[in-house]
């Protein structure tokens, strides 16, 4: 009677599991990382496409490209476009990125255990995976030398909110949201959570909960994020750590100081600023916004001072009222510069003093390096540039129908990858 009496509840447990509700086609053959190209083509034509409203920008990781949609995260040869694995659940994609040589998946969940007055009783960006780009098994796999006391099963809850985006500094992934930003490390465990947590214990460890987000970067294990508090007459910029001293997951502000004006937008941080420094090879982590009427950059060093400030020549709809999807400027970082879409020009930003470098116009966005060249998508086709100086160095025509849609890119071995809106189509 207690085995069978065992068996049924393992069985109604098991119905109601994820275990149940997920299903994962891993793959064992060969899967190398494509050849980097040896010379610039002459014209890039498309080679396959595939839905993927999970991913706002092409996820290029190992050996594969990952798409996402529905409930499948899918990782294809960058070649072909060819399934090699696929990972399903029955709960809707949030958001798929690349992080620590892993694809990262966020599943939403429609209900969770929180008070009922709080905005985020309905759900949220909970579920969260790590797979093998090369496999699509979950977690990451073990190494020879690995000294593992437990296996990294890759997989975790968290409290990300609903249109998160995951921002990835290298060290640490840092969801989006407007009341809540959290932090987590290589395996999955939240180093840092910030503003209106969930259950809160301590309500002396978050320094203001009242306050709404604007638009989040990070950069070297720090997190910077427009605050509009109700209480305050115009925007504040934070910059705090990924991580607390000691372990600690009390927030540790950097710098917190108001900005003296609305409406503005955390474009980027930059670990590589020189900007009052000691001495000629020393550097300091520096911010740069772009504030309106009248459009100018501002740079802050780190102690929250203004250290410099750029005019701009900016369209009239480059700076809506509404922020940025997801809470995150599209940006594509390379060495030395970052590239800034405004939303109808790519700037380039020199990482020393973020001060404007060159432009492209009637750009769609923010472009990517292929090739020791910068790619720049433009409404009819792809602009090829010195990403030094800017020189253009060729035009490459793409058809897209004339949209001035948001295209994001990146690059694997011989291909050019543009996200147009839900769909990834791969360039060669």
């Amino acid at each position: 009677m207690i085995a069978a009496v065992a068996v049924a509840a393992g069985l109604l447990v098991w119905q109601s599991s994820d275990v149940r509700a997920t299903t994962s086609t891993t793959y064992s053959g060969p899967a190398p990382s494509p050849a980097l190209p040896t010379t610039f083509p002459p014209s890039l034509g498309e080679s396959w496409r595939a839905n993927s409203p999970a991913t706002p920008e092409p996820v290029t990781v190992g050996p594969a490209v990952v798409t996402g949609d529905g409930g499948d995260v899918v990782g294809r040869d960058p070649i072909t476009g060819e399934e090699r694995w696929r990972y399903s659940r029955d709960l809707p994609l949030c958001t798929v990125t690349s992080a620590w040589s892993l694809s990262i998946a966020v599943y939403e969940k429609k209900s969770d255990l929180l008070p009922a007055g709080d905005p985020r009783r309905a759900g949220g960006c909970s579920e969260v995976t790590a797979l093998d780009p090369a496999t699509g098994q979950r977690g990451k796999p073990a190494q020879p030398d690995d000294q593992r006391t437990r296996p990294d099963l890759g997989q975790r809850n968290s409290d990300a909110e609903l249109g998160t985006r995951l921002l990835f500094d290298g060290n640490y992934v840092t969801t989006t949201g407007s009341r809540l930003l959290t932090t987590w490390r290589s395996d999955l465990v939240q180093t840092m959570e910030y503003g209106r947590v969930p259950a809160l214990q301590n309500p002396d460890k978050q320094p203001r909960t009242d306050c709404e987000y604007g638009t989040v970067a990070v950069d070297e294990g720090r997190v910077g994020v427009i605050e509009r508090c109700p209480d305050e007459q115009a925007d504040r910029l934070t910059v705090y750590r990924a991580t607390g001293n000691d372990g600690s997951d009390k927030p540790e502000e950097v710098s917190s100081k108001i900005i003296g004006t609305h409406g503005s937008r955390l474009i980027a941080l930059s670990d590589e600023c020189k900007i009052g420094a000691e001495d000629e090879n020393s550097t300091q982590q520096c911010s740069v916004v772009v504030v309106p009427n009248p459009a100018r950059l501002l740079v802050f060093d780190e102690e929250g001072e203004q250290v410099g400030e750029h005019p701009l020549s900016l369209s009239p709809g480059d700076l809506p009222d509404e922020d940025p999807p997801g809470h995150a400027v599209a940006t594509y970082e390379a060495p030395g510069a970052i590239y800034w879409f405004t939303g109808s020009r790519t700037i380039a930003l020199s990482k020393a003093d973020l001060r404007p470098l060159w432009t492209v116009e009637n750009a769609v966005g923010p472009g990517t390096l292929f090739a020791n060249r910068m790619l720049v998508p433009v409404v009819d086709g792809i602009v090829v540039l010195n990403p030094v100086d800017g020189e253009v160095r060729g035009r490459i025509p793409v058809d897209r129908g004339g949209s001035r849609e948001l295209v994001t890119m990146s690059a694997t071995g011989p291909m050019v990858l543009e996200q147009r809106g839900d769909v990834l189509v791969a360039l060669r």
